[in-house]
């Protein structure tokens, strides 16, 4: 089976009027293997410092939607340039933990550059595991919170959690 076929059934992207932020989930191909680039944000940002996430950030009025800010986040976070990435389609838009922002996930195919440049201010490491280490439950643990279940997944650069979590987990499930 094709690597890419489970995508084929992915939902169009968010446009949702209250969606105001969206990432680009960036899969690609290495030996065989799908893989996803996340990335760790620095311990001094004024929001989610620390977490492992996906490029992204607010929609600006000049994106021209979720689609254009997820490619041009994905640009100036990791250099990941526009004609590199094929969209492929959407998750569920959800929230982060401050339930304040609702998030509109962008799939997408990359042609992975030779070299991910991390922009300093906003991304301290790089992390491209496989869908098949992600596929493998003993890898994440949960945690009830306020009886809401939340996932976590370990990297030595840091912990997938939170809205970044579920977003995978969603995607997973394409995989399954």
């Amino acid at each position: 089976m094709p690597l890419w076929k489970p995508l084929e059934t992915l939902p169009p992207v968010a446009s949702d009027p209250h969606v105001i932020a969206a990432v680009l989930v960036p899969l690609y191909e290495d030996g065989g293997e799908l893989r996803v680039v996340l990335t760790r944000r620095p311990d001094g940002m004024r929001t989610h410092a620390g977490d492992v996430v996906f490029p992204g950030g607010k929609i600006d009025p000049e994106d021209d939607g979720p689609v254009g800010a997820a490619i041009r986040e994905a640009w100036e976070e990791v250099g990941i340039p526009a004609d590199h990435i094929e969209v492929l389609g959407g998750l569920d838009s959800l929230t982060t933990r401050s339930q304040e922002m609702w998030i509109a996930p962008v799939v997408a195919r990359i042609r992975r550059p030779a070299e991910l440049h991390p922009e300093p201010g906003e991304v301290d490491a790089i992390i491209e595991p496989t869908i098949s280490e992600l596929l493998d439950d003993a890898a994440w643990t949960t945690q009830d919170w306020g009886g809401h279940t939340l996932w976590f997944h370990e990297f030595p650069e840091g912990i997938l959690w939170g809205a970044t979590a579920r977003m995978v987990r969603q995607l997973l499930e394409y995989f399954r």
